[in-house]
This record gives structure tokens, C-alpha cells and sequence, in this order.
């Protein structure tokens, strides 16, 4: 089973890309499991500095940015 977090504090670019990775495992019938990380300590530990951060499979795939439902799903497969 795939792993997909969303790293982010609760901003509405970070809700848009957890709504988006969400969308995306459902469109692809894969199986996956998504979690939204807004512990501080936690998102520190990915040594990044701008959120929303997209990591699939412990692999950061997007930062700084909102990731598309068709972005997420290529990342899937």
C-alpha cells in the first residue's frame, strides 16, 4: 500500500492538496493510505521550509506548492 502525506499547518493550500491527494487515490483504485501532518516537530523531520509538501512513499514529490489530483495520481503509478 502506497504512503502519501500532506505536510502543512491547516492553510487553505494545504487542505486543497490533502482534498487533491484524497481525489486522486480514489480516481486511480489504488491502494493507498493519506495522512495530513500539521505537528510542526513532525514536518521538521522532511527538513523543508514551505508548505504544502507532497511525499509519496517517504519520497518528497512537491513543496511550496498545490499539487494537482492528475500530479498525485502519476505519482501512484
Amino acid at each position: 500500500m502506497r504512503q502519501i502525506k500532506v505536510l502543512g499547518p491547516g492553510c487553505p493550500k494545504c487542505k486543497t492538496t490533502y482534498k487533491n491527494a484524497l481525489e486522486a487515490v480514489e480516481q486511480s483504485g489504488l491502494p493507498a493510505e493519506v495522512t495530513k501532518v500539521e505537528d510542526i516537530e513532525e514536518m521538521m523531520k522532511y527538513n523543508v521550509l514551505t508548505t504544502p509538501v507532497l511525499v509519496v512513499d517517504e519520497d518528497i514529490k512537491i513543496k511550496g506548492r498545490v499539487a494537482s489530483v492528475s500530479e498525485i495520481a502519476n505519482y501512484l503509478r
